[in-house]
């Protein structure tokens, strides 16, 4: 049995973790009731329930606490691998080549936009980006401070994985990098879903579905480019995510020790990344 100074550490590791998870208003997890881990398979039985609302974001939909308002997307100044080397986000255009995941070179078919002022009508908790520190997932990613969406994905374990879900409070919170009164977000479509390297990290492209372009600030370039209905893309790996409950176990698990003891990807990846957190405040 742990000794009470054993214990110790992992309690003021627990409260950290609650106290981060608290601050983190913008990416408050819906399905409190949810007990389970939900994986969802594109054309699964579980896809479906998960696109029900109060069942959690869908697949290709908005970040944080407005499930269905607004797209998953990287921050201005996010640096994008090309094959001529790292480029600015904001500089790619249609047509420019991308490195994905795969090392293969493909072309951008679409850049979508969105601005949001912080004075503006538009502006809540949901629009503030989360934060993936610098070396937060391992030594060598991210190479630079990645901000992102909460609804955007990272390609973990052979999952993707929604930032919202990997919120520690550490090396990875919610956080605005500037001063500035507004920010910009961007997402890159390709012909399919698939993962390219932002800031080194291996992050989604856009996954197209019905509709989805009529969130961004640029959505009449979309209907100007591709007039006819396009067909909807198959996810280019499961898509991961819990409940609130299910969040907060894995908080308890992790003040607990026991790493050994959880049943899926997002759990491994979520304490994993979330013990590395610790190492670097510490």
């Amino acid at each position: 049995m742990s000794s009470a100074r054993e214990q110790r550490p992992q309690l003021n590791r627990a409260r950290r973790h609650f106290l981060g998870l608290a601050a983190a208003t913008g990416v408050r997890i819906a399905a409190m009731g949810t007990l389970a881990v939900t994986t969802l398979f594109p054309s699964s039985t579980a896809h479906a329930q998960a696109a029900k609302p109060g069942n959690g974001p869908k697949p290709g939909r908005g970040p944080g606490n407005n499930p269905g308002k607004g797209q998953k997307c990287l921050l201005r100044g996010t640096s994008v691998m090309t094959p001529g080397g790292e480029a600015r986000i904001e500089d790619l255009r249609i047509g420019d080549l991308v490195e994905t995941l795969q090392g293969e070179a493909r072309a951008i078919k679409w850049i979508g936009r969105h601005l949001y002022r912080l004075s503006g009508s538009s502006w809540n908790d949901s629009v503030v980006p989360i934060r993936i520190r610098r070396h937060a997932l391992d030594e060598h990613t991210p190479h630079r401070d990645l901000y992102l969406s909460a609804g955007h994905a990272l390609f973990i374990d052979g999952v993707l994985i929604r930032v919202q879900y990997l919120v520690n409070g550490t090396s990875i919170a919610p956080a605005l990098p500037t001063e500035e009164q507004e920010i910009e977000y961007f997402h890159i479509m390709l012909d399919t879903h698939d993962v390219i390297l932002a800031e080194g990290t291996p992050v989604e492209t856009l996954l197209l579905e019905a509709g989805i372009h009529e969130g961004f600030t640029n959505f009449a370039e979309f209907a100007r480019l591709y007039p006819a209905p396009q067909p909807q893309m198959t996810p280019f790996a499961p898509i991961v995510g819990y409940g609130g409950r299910a969040h907060l176990k894995a908080l308890l698990r992790l003040a607990a020790g026991r790493f050994a003891r959880t049943r899926a990807p997002i759990d491994e990846a979520y304490e994993r990344i979330a013990a590395r957190g610790e190492e670097l405040v510490g």
